[in-house]
């Protein structure tokens, strides 16, 4: 199994399922809080590959959910430097693995990264805080 670490914000209901699942899973957690992590645009863009930017962006956070930040129209560097700047708009967790990074947590892409007990994520998609009734993008 894989130990992982896992950038989260504390007391996220969200992040706290996904615990869940990887421990259940047999993983080792190192857990950092990603408020306080010294983010610079070159080791945030680590964890997003070539995924669109719009999927970069945290879809519960208020300055998105009012439109006020529209991930659709940010291009990379701009989502960088806002996200260095506002943390909370990241999509969580943030997970590494040796040298292997990535944003989110679809269950698929996790599984086929490092492999999950697909029985111990039970019904509720774990992307989404359990107050949140619209799907992740």
């Amino acid at each position: 199994m894989a130990t992982i670490i896992f950038w989260e914000k504390p007391g996220c209901q969200g992040n706290a399922r996904q615990k869940e699942i990887l421990l259940a899973s047999g993983h080792e957690l190192e857990v950092r809080n990603l408020l306080t992590e010294p983010w610079s645009v070159q080791s945030l863009a680590l964890f997003f590959g070539d995924r669109p930017v719009a999927e970069w962006f945290n879809p519960t956070n208020p300055r998105v959910k009012s439109g006020e930040v529209i991930p659709a129209s940010c291009g990379r560097d701009e989502a960088l430097r806002l996200m260095v700047a506002e943390p909370l708009l990241i999509v969580r967790p943030l997970m590494q693995v040796d040298q292997e990074r990535l944003a989110g947590f679809d269950v698929t892409q996790v599984h086929n990264w490092i492999g999950l007990k697909l029985d111990s994520v039970g019904e509720r998609d774990p992307r989404n805080c359990p107050c949140v009734t619209t799907p992740h993008p």
